[in-house]
């Protein structure tokens, strides 16, 4: 389904302008999957395998954000040292302080953030720092120089795919990103 352009241009499919115009909160994501700082590489592990997900948002003991544990933190801290996994903390391993955003920000905000830093993953907190969900897409660049963003699981009621051509990097966008509404102090 696509969407009439009024100033002469062609019609967007109605994916496109939700992405331009819908916040975050629009895709229903589930609650994250969180840790405490002090929990075991072990038991973060067990979780990742368990939950079949690709990180976990390590929390302090107040509920606040304290860091992200990926797949990635995994393999380029972790994996291939002579570790014992069920004493070694995640707050050793975590990526600290992660770039967030809010559930009110727009999809199209998270990512653009997600491409130019190269995250796979970018948490959401509240105005506190406390995780409300990870934002995780897939996003994955085609032979043919598109890019595909699935912005939720298969099978969740929030699915969809969009598909577009344009170079990230020169902005050169089938539709428009502006700057985030919501800055961080």
């Amino acid at each position: 389904m696509a969407a009439s352009g009024t100033d002469g241009t062609p019609p967007r499919p109605l994916i496109e302008r939700a992405i331009e115009t819908e916040d975050i909160r629009a895709l229903g994501l589930g609650a994250p999957i969180t840790v405490r700082t002090d929990a075991t590489l072990q038991e973060v592990v067990e979780t990742l395998q368990a939950r079949h997900i690709g990180c976990v948002l390590v929390v302090d003991p107040d509920g606040k954000l304290a860091g992200i544990f990926t797949e990635r933190d995994l393999l380029t801290k972790v994996a291939l040292r002579s570790l014992d996994w069920s004493k070694e903390r995640v707050a050793d391993f975590m990526t600290r302080d992660p770039e967030t955003l809010r559930p009110e920000d727009r999809i199209a905000w998270a990512l653009k953030l997600m491409h130019v830093g190269g995250y796979r993953h970018v948490p959401l907190t509240d105005a506190e720092g406390r995780p409300v969900v990870s934002f995780t897409p897939n996003i994955t660049e085609s032979p043919d120089g598109a890019w595909r963003f699935e912005l939720a699981p298969q099978g969740s009621p929030a699915h969809a795919e969009v598909i577009f051509a344009g170079d990230l990097e020169r902005k050169d966008y089938p539709f428009r990103l502006e700057p985030n509404p919501s800055p961080r102090p």
